[in-house]
Order: C-alpha cells, then sequence, then structure tokens
C-alpha cells in the first residue's frame, strides 16, 4: 500500500519549518491569498513558525506592512507566528517604524520585534519634581 505525499501549495516549502515566500508588490489580493497559505502550512505541519522570505518583496510601501500584519495575524490565530527572513534595508526601517512585533532575521541573526513602549526613568528622591 502506497500513500500518496500531501498536497503541497505553491509557495509553501514542505519541510518541517514551513517557508512562505513573499515577491513582488503585495496588494490586497496577493495579502489574502497569502494568509491562506500561512493557515494551511501552519495547521499541516504543527509548527509554531512560519519563515516569510521577504527578500523578493516589492517597494516597502505600507501595503507590505499591512500583509506582514494580516499574517502575524493568520499565524497567531492558527496557533503560531511568523518570522520575517532577508527584508531589504527599507522594509526592515520601516517595519522598526510602525512597531509591528514580528521577529525579523537577517542571514542568522535574528531580532525580536516588540511594541514601542513607554519611556521609564529613575528617579532619586532627592530630585525635585519636573
Amino acid at each position: 500500500m502506497s500513500s500518496s505525499p500531501p498536497p503541497s501549495h505553491p509557495n509553501v516549502n514542505p519541510n518541517p519549518q514551513p517557508t512562505l515566500t513573499l515577491t513582488g508588490t503585495l496588494d490586497r489580493e496577493t495579502t489574502q491569498r497569502l494568509c491562506e497559505e500561512a493557515r494551511a502550512a501552519l495547521q499541516a505541519t504543527g509548527a509554531e513558525v512560519l519563515d516569510c522570505d521577504a527578500a523578493g518583496v516589492g517597494p516597502p510601501v505600507l501595503a507590505a506592512i499591512d500583509a506582514l500584519a494580516r499574517l502575524q495575524l493568520t499565524a497567531r490565530r492558527a496557533g503560531g507566528r511568523i518570522r520575517v527572513r532577508n527584508p531589504a534595508p527599507h522594509l526592515r526601517e520601516l517595519l522598526d517604524l510602525v512597531g509591528l512585533p514580528i521577529e525579523v532575521e537577517v542571514g542568522r541573526q535574528a531580532e525580536q520585534r516588540e511594541p514601542p513602549g513607554r519611556v521609564q526613568e529613575a528617579v532619586e528622591a532627592r530630585d525635585p519634581p519636573l
């Protein structure tokens, strides 16, 4: 008895660590399709992290940030999260600017994005109030 391989998605790597390849301009239609593929990949593999290779993403307009935010939300709803790999420097800067809490990996170094917090300063008891 031979079993056939599970159906694959065109942009998803069938490895245990699923990878979604993002290319071109990420418009609404493309984002919706990517979210469906992300959900399917996370559910099929049971992985906690979906790698999103962003090396081929077109101009880093806010649509790209919207797509990444929607992918992160989709992944969280499926019990996981995304990790953006190989983003162009200007896409990384845009991610920093909007404060989207997504893990970014450039080469072999990963850095965790966290939402911007409030500034806290230590106050000495002898300091006069401002």
